[in-house]
């Protein structure tokens, strides 16, 4: 198996909204998106299923060794040999990938956040910063749209916050701000025994208005003449919008029992959409 049939395989295998946008790519980008995607995945799945937090910590830290030797032309893992050319190709900044593998750390020190702005950058790091490295490899002539891929990262972890809530719960995990739990009279308690109530309602629809003012900020901001090469941004965001509205369409405090989640034909053809009306502009 090549790193590029590893990071395929990898990227298919979560079953994700972003696979969807990925394959209107040209060859080249696509394999570098793949790749990228498929090294969040790797760091990702450390911090989700390690149960025994020395061992996941002595594997992020070999993940921070393993992007020094990346960039040092020494690649070990698949992920990293399939990193080698677009690293080079689109300058992508070493930083970043420790950014991602801090953000992925922090999931071992935190499964609380008592703010939004303790919160904000736990965002950034796992998502937005994903963004940035994203935006760069679909190309860009106007430097507002990196501030587009940051907010724009920050709607999508925003909305996987709040799609899984439930599921986050029954592994002790509260990402919601526990200011904002108090402000509602919301517990803990009522998060992690899955109570729905009128109250969770109403603070779950907040973090959806919130999550739905990032997506209204980064479509502002996005320059018209990078629009086309930043497409498979707004398929993305047209998949994990829609994905958001039906949570709140059902009844946002249904997260804590249920996912909420779209068929595969579904994102094909809102992606679709997005990519034939791209296209026509």
């Amino acid at each position: 198996m090549t790193p590029q049939q590893y990071c395929q395989q990898k990227t298919a295998k979560s079953g994700s909204s972003f696979y969807y946008s990925f394959m209107f790519l040209p060859k080249q980008k696509r394999e570098a998106i793949t790749a990228l995607y498929a090294f969040c995945r790797e760091v990702d799945d450390i911090a989700d299923e390690c149960t025994e937090l020395h061992i996941a910590q002595t594997k992020l830290n070999w993940w921070r060794e393993e992007v020094e030797s990346l960039y040092l032309g020494k690649p070990q893992h698949p992920v990293s040999k399939a990193l080698v050319t677009p690293i080079k190709t689109y300058n992508l900044d070493a930083e970043h990938f420790i950014e991602i593998i801090d953000g992925m750390e922090m999931d071992l020190n935190f499964n609380r956040y008592e703010d939004f702005k303790q919160l904000q950058l736990y965002c950034y790091r796992v998502a937005s910063v994903v963004g940035l490295l994203s935006a760069q490899i679909f190309g860009f002539s106007n430097r507002k749209t990196l501030k587009f891929a940051h907010d724009l990262g920050m709607a999508f972890q925003l909305t996987n916050i709040i799609r899984d809530v439930g599921e986050d719960a029954r592994r002790n995990r509260i990402y919601l701000p526990l200011d904002e739990l108090a402000k509602f009279n919301v517990s803990e308690e009522d998060i992690l025994t899955s109570l729905e109530s009128e109250n969770i309602k109403k603070l779950l629809d907040y973090q959806i208005e919130r999550a739905e003012s990032y997506y209204d900020r980064a479509l502002s901001e996005l320059p018209n003449e990078d629009r086309k090469n930043q497409r498979v941004g707004l398929m993305m965001s047209a998949i994990y919008r829609t994905l958001l509205r039906e949570i709140k369409a059902d009844g946002a405090e249904k997260v804590l029992n249920s996912r909420t989640s779209l068929g595969a034909l579904r994102k094909f053809l809102l992606a679709l959409q997005v990519w034939l009306k791209s296209s026509k502009a």
